[in-house]
């Protein structure tokens, strides 16, 4: 097979392939293999007919455009190895020339990956943000561990406040008429939750148990009714229960119910080195996307809008599997949010568009730098999968081969090594100011 590549824009490559005839003619055979199966020709079996005898009944041309069918798409993958081409979309092919007893020759336009002008990418500044963690810090997390071990006690005689679990009944009116979804009985709110329309909570704060209010609210202009959007309304409230958390107190045995240590000190403890892992963490995280952002920043390069586009519908892809774990489709998800697939287009575009930068960037710097995935990192990432998924190492990567995802995990990998280099070529200064 021949092919030559000539890039006839800034981002598009024109291939032109000619198919040696050993490859046709496998590919003719395939076809007569094909379409014997299909036709009746009188005086033979179906099936058996020689090839000779297809040919002429139904035309060497329809040989030949079923062997093209066949042939086309396997030439162009041997020219993009061949030429070294990436393409980022499908190609435009056009056949030159696709005559019986003639060499196949085709040409293929195709978009590419743009080339990336690299900056400076070794030795840029970061700061990493500081791993330390206060007193303050310390004892804010034990005060949420204690509020969320708190017991809730039935305010017998007292009035709503912040922060109350209240049983409400409500009726809501507009222009003075209810309407549909604005009544409840026994409804539970948690005074301070934000759940419903804004000034609606903090004016039950002071009603006694029992006592029953008006509350004036106006719903926001972006509400999901739009019958309801910016309109003034009224709910006519009463107070049923009142019931406020009772707080344990910061001590050993608090340490013995809520955890498996003995004392308050351990306790506080094991808090602070749980904070420091978590700073760790998020530390090293922002060194790394901080490197990373630098370095694309220092870079030139144009983006077609086919790689946002596709990156989008990865996006998409992903959104609707986490979804779907949740037991939530996309219709489900586009109704509770009142929003549509173009909304979610255009939602992710900005972040699309960053991500295939940076994706181009590193890409690049991974080919200066020669940063490669051995054979032995890829069995070894493949392990790691497999033992996640319970399966055995070699059905993960047959199934990855079949999908054609097995190329974006050595792809990903690259990556994370080039971040990796990244940061060690850094000039990484320490933040001291504590979290």
């Amino acid at each position: 097979m021949k092919a030559t590549a000539e890039r006839i824009e800034k981002n598009t490559v024109l291939l032109e392939i000619e198919v040696e005839q050993e490859m046709l003619e496998q590919a003719l055979d395939k076809a007569y293999r094909k379409v014997v199966k299909q036709v009746n020709i009188p005086g033979f079996r179906k099936g058996k007919a020689p090839k000779a005898m297809v040919e002429r009944y139904v035309g060497k041309e329809t040989l030949f455009g079923e062997a093209a069918e066949m042939v086309v798409p396997e030439a162009y993958m041997q020219a993009l190895k061949e030429t070294e081409i990436d393409p980022i979309d499908q190609p435009k092919i056009d056949i030159v020339q696709g005559e019986a007893g003639k060499p196949l020759i085709f040409k293929a336009t195709v978009e590419v990956k743009p080339e990336v002008s690299l900056g400076e990418y070794k030795g840029v500044e970061v700061t990493r943000p500081s791993t330390e963690v206060t007193d303050e810090v310390v004892q804010q997390e034990l005060e949420r561990l204690q509020n969320r071990h708190a017991k809730l006690i039935t305010v017998e005689d007292g009035e709503v406040q912040q922060d109350d679990t209240t049983l409400i009944d409500f009726a809501g009116y507009v222009d003075g008429e209810a309407f549909a979804g604005g009544t409840a009985e026994n409804y539970t709110l948690i005074i301070g939750s934000g759940n419903f329309i804004p000034g609606f909570e903090e004016q039950l704060i002071g009603v006694k148990v029992g006592e029953e209010k008006d509350v004036d609210v106006t719903f926001p202009e972006e509400y999901h009714a739009e019958n309801l959007s910016g309109k003034a309304a009224t709910f006519k409230v009463k107070v049923n229960e009142i019931k406020r958390k009772e707080l344990a107190v910061l001590d050993d045995e608090f340490a013995k119910d809520v955890s498996e240590f003995d004392t308050l000190d351990e306790l506080r403890n094991d808090i602070r080195n749980k904070l420091k892992e978590a700073a760790a963490t998020k530390a090293n995280s922002a060194v790394e996307n901080g490197t990373v952002d630098a370095v694309v920043a220092n870079a030139t390069v144009e983006i077609p809008e086919v790689m946002i586009e596709h990156k989008v519908e990865e996006m998409i892809n992903n959104v609707g599997q986490r979804l779907a774990q949740q037991g939530v489709n996309m219709d489900q998800y586009f109704q509770y949010t009142n929003s549509s697939l173009n909304d979610m287009r255009e939602r992710m575009k900005p972040d699309a568009e960053k991500t295939v930068r940076s994706e181009l960037v590193l890409d690049a710097i991974a080919k200066a730098e020669s940063i490669t995935t051995s054979e032995e990192e890829v069995n070894e990432e493949i392990q790691k999968i497999a033992e996640y998924v319970k399966q055995d190492a070699k059905v993960v990567r047959k199934n990855l081969e079949l999908q054609g995802g097995l190329g974006h995990i050595i792809q990903d990998m690259a990556r994370r090594k080039v971040v990796a280099f990244l940061v060690d070529n850094a000039k990484i200064s320490e933040d001291t100011k504590a979290e």
